[in-house]
């Protein structure tokens, strides 16, 4: 699958536009705050890296059950809440290229 933030494939034409496909992830763990800034900083990284890839995978997901191979115009939200939650929702195109 072709994945791209752009709105075309160079090198590629899009032959159908199948619809839009999105991807949301929450962590499913609460992360906790501490007193040690570093510890905390990387626990939100290594969380945010885990659920975007969660999220692209839904993305993907929902992008082959419509026949698609690639999907254009990829826009990532990353959210941080009040509540320390990672949230991450991508959305795009799917479409099929030749």
């Amino acid at each position: 699958m072709i994945l791209t933030t752009t709105n075309t494939i160079e090198g590629f034409k899009i032959m159908e536009y199948k619809g839009i496909v999105s991807g949301i992830s929450v962590n499913v763990q609460k992360l906790k705050m501490t007193f040690n800034m570093e510890k905390y900083y990387k626990a939100i990284a290594e969380s945010m890296g885990l659920v975007k890839e969660q999220a692209f995978q839904q993305l993907q997901d929902n992008a082959r059950n419509l026949k698609a191979n690639a999907i254009v115009g990829i826009k990532v939200d990353i959210e941080l809440t009040t509540s320390n939650y990672v949230t991450v929702s991508v959305t795009g195109t799917a479409v099929l290229v030749a």
